[in-house]
């Protein structure tokens, strides 16, 4: 509050310094502070704050400059950088490294904060909005995932799943060690299709995250698989599901493992699937394990384990599944996501389209008893 009794702007203490360089540096990791501690009073997700200052300091390194330097110029450099590279960056992440960016310009020009003030009063210039309509990236199409990647047919998935299972036999008959975890990782690729699940919420789970289906008691102890570690949106912490078990091999393939395998591991986390270290396996050893096994199949290079998720969905379709119960399985907020999710097979297509064709043309006096007419209302 001033002399006149009004709120001025926020002034965080800032200590000066000979050095015009340190006193930069300094005033920058300032400004960086103050934009995690406003993510956090919104109650962000802790990665999320993170990533956001990596990409912010990137930027600053890939500019050469402080951010009361920066202009539009700079965000096309960098954005073409990033496209131009041997690996260039999908265009799903180069929004998401622009946005925190210019979220972080967002931050320096609001006048509640005063760092245009004291930015002009020390240096002589002020930050000011560098992105704008016309240099960044749109979300212009549903989709932007490679038209390549896409469910495994079942056929693939069968093959996939023999796969592991035999190397678990192959191991445990020749008395190898490592035969547990062999037999660890077939059973969990087998979870992660029939629950269909993400690579992170497959290797989050924990023993107890399993819990019987009063509507299913044939699934035992393995009918519903509680996700604890579901994807995140717009900052904030993991969302939870619960999947129903619709496969009973699996519910069965998962009972055999944690009565007979996972005590091998002799572990006193609760992890599902743990390691001989005793941690637990991370999402790169599931990118590892089924890049192996691909390899070894000869399956398409451009599949990955998020695509057995996708198989899971599209199966459930073909298979008859209501459209909203699949959207709950999966855990999307939107149909359309599930929609874009499924390729169903030409076969299952034909199908469709025949019996569509079949009910519009065939006269209600000649369809079956049980089948509805469009005339009764």
């Amino acid at each position: 509050m001033d002399d006149d009794g009004d709120m001025g702007a926020l002034v965080l203490p800032f200590r000066a310094s000979g050095d015009p360089v340190a006193t930069a540096d300094a005033f920058v990791e300032e400004m960086l502070q103050g934009f995690a501690n406003q993510q956090r009073a919104r109650s962000l997700n802790l990665a999320t704050i993170h990533a956001r200052d990596r990409q912010v300091r990137r930027f600053m390194e890939f500019c050469g400059s402080m951010p009361w330097e920066w202009g539009p110029v700079d965000v096309e450099d960098w954005t073409t950088h990033l496209v131009s590279e041997p690996r260039p960056v999908a265009t799903s992440t180069v929004r998401a490294y622009q946005q925190a960016v210019a979220l972080f310009c967002d931050y320096l020009v609001d006048p509640r904060y005063g760092w245009g003030e004291r930015s002009m009063e020390m240096f002589g210039s002020h930050p000011v909005q560098i992105f704008h309509e016309w240099n960044t990236t749109a979300h212009v199409i549903e989709t932007e995932a490679r038209p390549q990647v896409r469910p495994l047919t079942r056929v693939e998935v069968q093959r996939l799943l023999d796969h592991a299972d035999e190397r678990a036999f192959q191991a445990y008959g020749s008395g190898r060690k490592g035969w547990a975890t062999a037999y660890r990782d077939a059973t969990l690729f087998k979870v992660i299709y029939a629950f269909g699940l993400r690579r992170r919420e497959a290797a989050m789970l924990d023993v107890y995250d399993f819990t019987r289906n009063p509507a299913a008691p044939e699934f035992g102890k393995y009918g519903v698989c509680n996700v604890r570690w579901g994807k995140a949106s717009r900052g904030s912490g993991p969302r939870r599901r619960g999947v129903v078990a619709v496969h009973r091999w699996a519910s069965e393939a998962l009972a055999q493992y944690v009565e007979q395998v996972r005590p091998q591991f002799q572990t006193t986390s609760p992890a599902l699937w743990p390691t001989e270290r005793q941690g637990r396996v991370s999402s790169h050893h599931v990118d590892r394990r089924f890049a192996q096994w691909r390899e070894e199949l000869g399956l398409d290079p451009l599949l990955h384990p998020h695509c057995l998720r996708h198989s899971y969905v599209t199966h459930l379709i073909e298979d008859g599944f209501d459209h909203r119960f699949v959207q709950e399985q999966a855990g999307h907020r939107w149909g359309s996501t599930t929609a874009l999710y499924t390729g169903v097979s030409g076969d299952y297509r034909n199908q469709v389209v025949r019996q569509a064709l079949d009910r519009a043309f065939t006269p209600p006096t000649e369809r079956p008893n049980d089948e509805p007419s469009n005339e009764d209302g």
